[in-house]
């Protein structure tokens, strides 16, 4: 007939270390079972009696008899192999578990390394945009001091003779009435100058702009949509 014990009291009952139990559970040599978290082992009388007789042995030997030594370093030799089994067992965990943890930080550490690159490419991308743009930016005002030229009203007197001899028999004003409108509409010069800019690069048809001869004619109009 069998009965439930801890394993504290199994220890107590067969004479072994708490770890010796655990040891003889894991290899099954004992049946356990566990409730509610804890665990608890199957304790035949048979084991009992066999469990009661080695220890009565074991204090009978160091006076009756002359070979007690050796019983007792027997014994002791079991518990004592018991216990470096389930330090191995202990020492093969923990170099399992330290190979799982170093597994584990190489692959945050590659995750990390790509997330790394990723941001920078995402950098460098933006990067080069802004560069872009930049270049674009100055060539627009590279161009500038030419386009001036042009517009200005100090500009070479035969180019201004002939818009002005052009805008008597066609619907053209000149660029010196243009500024004078836009400068009703409180516009500086320099802002007249981008809106001459910008209606050219928006190819708006009151300005015609001869790039070869670098002529500039102005349609006639309230500009109103300048303002």
């Amino acid at each position: 007939m069998e009965r439930l014990v801890t394993t504290s009291q199994a220890a107590q009952i067969l004479g072994l270390s708490l770890q010796g139990v655990h040891y003889r559970i894991k290899k099954n040599q004992l049946k356990s079972i566990k409730k509610s978290g804890k665990t608890f082992v199957y304790i035949s009388e048979e084991m009992e009696r066999n469990a009661a007789s080695t220890n009565n042995k074991v204090k009978v030997e160091p006076v009756t008899l002359n070979t007690s030594n050796s019983s007792s370093n027997t014994t002791s030799d079991e518990n004592m192999q018991s216990i470096l089994d389930v330090k191995n067992e202990q020492i093969v965990l923990l170099k399992d578990s330290m190979k799982w943890m170093k597994k584990q930080y190489k692959s945050e550490i590659n995750r990390l390394e790509k997330n790394q690159k990723r941001i920078v490419k995402v950098f460098n991308s933006e990067i080069k945009l802004l560069q872009s743009a930049f270049n674009e930016m100055r060539g627009i005002y590279k161009n500038q001091p030419q386009i001036q030229q042009v517009v200005t009203p100090s500009s070479a007197q035969t180019s201004e003779q002939m818009i002005n001899e052009e805008a008597k028999d066609t619907q053209f004003i000149t660029l010196k009435d243009f500024f004078v409108l836009m400068k009703r509409y409180n516009k500086t010069e320099k802002e007249i100058k981008m809106l001459i800019f910008k209606a050219i690069s928006d190819s708006d048809e009151r300005f015609i702009y001869n790039k070869k001869e670098k002529k500039l004619l102005i349609i006639k109009s309230d500009f109103s949509d300048l303002a």
